[in-house]
């Protein structure tokens, strides 16, 4: 077992990075979410959202 700790260290180093991005890519999204409901309590709405239309989606 020479390789054993490159090898497991490798695999523990790719997991972590793997499950930092994804914890980032999540809390990223509740910010964003947050900000838009801010923005729409504010009166702002979004652009894709048609005059005639205010069925929030």
């Amino acid at each position: 077992m020479t390789h054993g700790f490159y090898v497991i260290g490798s695999y523990v180093l790719t997991a972590a990075i793997c499950l930092s991005l994804a914890v980032w890519i999540y809390l990223d999204g509740r910010a964003r979410q947050a900000e838009l409901k801010a923005l729409e309590g504010q009166g702002i709405r979004r652009r894709s959202a048609s005059a005639g239309q205010d069925t929030p989606a």
